[in-house]
């Protein structure tokens, strides 16, 4: 299975925000769509860098409450690790886990087309296990 599988199921639709959103303008674009980091671009389809919720986490300690009125690129993460939608599912749960890492945007001639999260690995894990238990038991119970 690659990520253009995953893509298909889950749509590609990514939330951005441009470098000079305030981190207090992000935690309500996060807090709106429900979802856990957003990729930092100036156009909507390149990546500048991604933010998540653990790095407003970690500038809250480090900084307090001054952060909020900071761009997001100062808690960002500007080396993304991004991957392609022939990346096979695999590989992308190597990378999270080996780089610890939650979200990846995925890339095609520098351009941003989706974005996969751990949550999306998961749930695409679950269910390919769920088929192979099912695909058991018929073959225990003569059902096919």
């Amino acid at each position: 299975m690659r990520i253009s599988d995953l893509l298909r199921v889950k749509g590609g639709d990514v939330v951005t925000v441009t470098p000079d959103t305030q981190v207090g303008d992000l935690l309500t674009v996060l807090m709106e769509h429900r979802i856990g980091a957003v990729v930092v671009s100036g156009d909507g389809t390149s990546v500048a860098g991604i933010v998540s919720e653990r790095d407003i986490v970690r500038a809250l300690a480090q900084r307090g409450a001054a952060v909020l009125a900071e761009p997001v690129t100062a808690i960002y993460t500007a080396e993304v690790h991004s991957v392609t939608p022939d990346t096979p599912v695999d590989e992308i749960m190597r990378v999270m886990t080996d780089r610890r890492i939650r979200h990846l945007p995925v890339v095609v001639d520098g351009a941003l087309c989706g974005i996969v999260s751990i949550g999306d690995v998961v749930k695409n894990r679950i269910e390919e296990l769920e088929g192979e238990r099912a695909a058991l038991t018929d073959y225990i119970t003569g059902s096919r």
